[in-house]
């Protein structure tokens, strides 16, 4: 009888040789101990972690000159272009859409691509019927200025500086309020916090988890009302409250924003409030043969590699085998003496 021994869950045989075919031996040896069975199924590698619904694409809104707060936003408001963020010195700061941020005081004479999508706003608010859209501030941009700036009842002085206006992509999301009323801010201070009005799922992965922040790796969730989702890694994101030095909470783990295939859809109505779970998938193997690991013998010798232990009636044999993905304790087999439904000798539990 050859001798065995069990490490990692393998057990390793010494003093077969075996062929250069996949079959390592053959005899009507002592039954083992316990047996399962080949079977074909799906194997999917993956991790479960706590997570939490949230908006893309975070980011502070920070005023450009020095005031009051007189109006304070609402946190979960969505807001859309022409509407107000917060006011300063009882004045709005109006949202307006375009890629390009507000970095100057625009008046008439001037030139550039802010102009651009400026004018192309105030086209689409309703002021300046006969204004020509393209690069220049001129006479007719600023009548449609003033047009816009009665209506915010704002002095109608033909120009847009640098606090009158928060140049966005599109709608918002706020999400937190970081200047209450009353509170004075000056240049450079956040105001408030938007994001857009993409649901995400943010979740913490420790350091070792690289492999699942990549772009595109496949998860589900489960929601707060027990209804699952797909979704898709988008990025990591760096994690609430950690400093441009990283810090403590930097070091905790990585974050990763996930989004959801359904969009907004798939979170309509959920507890923005409780947590969700993400199972992250980091590789997934359909239809394969698989046994327990416990089942995968180590060949020693000549040869090497892997084999399993075929019970047939009162006898076994043992065969070679390839060896592919693990799983919950099961690991992918195959060979040409491998099928679906052969019993495989395993050692004792």
């Amino acid at each position: 009888m050859v001798a065995s021994a069990v490490t990692g869950g393998i057990v390793h045989l010494g003093g077969i040789g075996g062929s250069n075919g996949s079959r390592a031996s053959e005899k009507g040896g002592e039954l083992p101990p316990a047996t399962a069975t080949v079977v074909r199924t799906d194997l999917v590698r993956s991790k479960t972690v706590d997570g939490r619904l949230d908006f893309a694409q975070r980011r502070p809104v920070k005023s450009a000159v020095d005031g009051t707060v007189t109006v304070a936003a609402a946190e979960g408001r969505t807001l859309t272009m022409g509407q107000a963020l917060y006011e300063l010195n009882d004045k709005p700061v109006t949202l307006l859409y375009g890629p390009v941020p507000m970095f100057r005081e625009m008046k008439t004479g001037d030139r550039g691509s802010d102009v651009l999508q400026l004018e192309r706003n105030l086209r689409d608010l309703g002021y300046g019927a006969g204004l020509y859209v393209d690069t220049r501030y001129d006479r007719d941009t600023e009548a449609a200025v003033k047009q816009w700036q009665k209506s915010l009842n704002r002095e109608p002085t033909g120009k847009v500086g640098r606090g009158d206006v928060v140049f966005q992509p599109g709608q918002v999301k706020v999400v937190s309020v970081d200047a209450a009323l009353a509170d004075q801010v000056g240049p450079g201070e956040p105001v408030l916090t938007i994001a857009s009005t993409q649901p995400v799922v943010r979740a913490h992965l420790d350091q070792t988890d690289g492999a699942l922040t990549a772009a595109g790796t496949k998860v589900e969730v489960t929601l707060p009302s027990g209804k699952t989702a797909d979704g898709r890694v988008a990025g990591t994101v760096r994690p609430e409250g950690s400093g441009s030095g990283g810090g403590a909470a930097a070091q905790e783990g990585i974050v990763v924003e996930v989004v959801l295939d359904g969009g907004a859809r798939a979170a309509s109505g959920e507890d923005a409030k409780a947590s969700v779970s993400v199972k992250f998938v980091s590789e997934a193997r359909k239809g394969v043969l698989a046994v327990p690991v416990e089942a995968v013998l180590a060949l020693r010798g000549e040869n090497g590699g892997y084999g399993l232990q075929i019970v047939q009636g009162t006898g076994t044999r043992t065969v070679r085998v390839d060896t592919g993905m693990t799983a919950d304790g099961q690991i992918e087999v195959s060979g040409p003496d491998v099928r679906e439904g052969l019993e495989v000798g395993m050692a004792a539990s």
